[in-house]
């Protein structure tokens, strides 16, 4: 019992930094993939069929393969074409491989739910637009783009939650998040060895943060009812 009162502050800070630069992570991933995903969206559904077709593609293909083996491409795939490692060997080199391979791929992911929300918006509202004047974009901003952002609320907050827990595949390029940490433990870091413990404490962090996640998400929902 000593030892683990010993120990415990030890893992806790440890556990606390990794946490750190999972919420890093998680949020540059949001802030790169939310406009990026709506661009995907809007070429998948444009006029110009290869644009079109080339944005369809891209979806596919990333939606196709696993989120693992895309960072590990995106992190040493260059170095094995290039003959050199662009990103460098540091922290902060994996974290912006782990950034660009997450935002990419949610980005996909978050560009099939535009694309359903906004063909879900009855065609008959853009057609009364163009009849009182109004200009495609103008139809799209005031008109298409609010009704659509209440009907992809709940797609999107599951990506959300699934987000907070992929984070965690990012300690395959050795991203030091907060289940590098708590492994880390078992391996021999800061005098600690073979303790598995500390593992088992990274759930309640993803599970208060989800929490957190949830209710924010809810109460957003519950703002948009005006938009039915």
């Amino acid at each position: 019992m000593e030892l683990f009162q010993e120990q415990l502050p030890i893992v806790i800070h440890a556990l606390n930094v990794g946490f750190l630069q999972t919420l890093k992570l998680f949020a540059v991933t949001l802030i790169g993939a939310i406009p990026l995903g709506l661009v995907i969206a809007l070429g998948s559904m444009s006029r110009f069929k290869p644009l079109s077709w080339l944005s369809r593609l891209v979806v596919w293909i990333i939606r196709g393969t696993p989120l693992m083996i895309q960072l590990i491409i995106v992190y040493y795939g260059p170095g094995l074409v290039f003959g050199t490692n662009i990103w460098g060997g540091g922290e902060a080199g994996r974290f912006s491989a782990s950034a660009i391979s997450f935002i990419i791929n949610y980005a996909c992911y978050f560009s099939e739910i535009y694309r359903g929300g906004i063909q879900g918006v009855p065609k008959g509202q853009e057609e009364a637009g163009l009849v009182l004047g109004m200009t495609r974009s103008q139809i799209f901003f005031r008109v298409t783009l609010m009704q659509m952002i209440k009907r992809i609320v709940p797609p999107m907050s599951n990506e959300v939650i699934t987000l907070v827990k992929d984070t965690s595949l990012a300690r395959i390029i050795s991203l030091q998040e907060i289940i590098w940490a708590g492994q880390a433990f078992m391996k021999g870091s800061q005098g600690i060895s073979g303790a598995i413990w500390p593992l088992f404490f990274t759930a309640f962090y993803y599970l208060i943060f989800n929490g957190v996640l949830t209710v924010l998400l809810g109460r957003l929902e519950r703002r948009l009812d005006y938009f039915r």
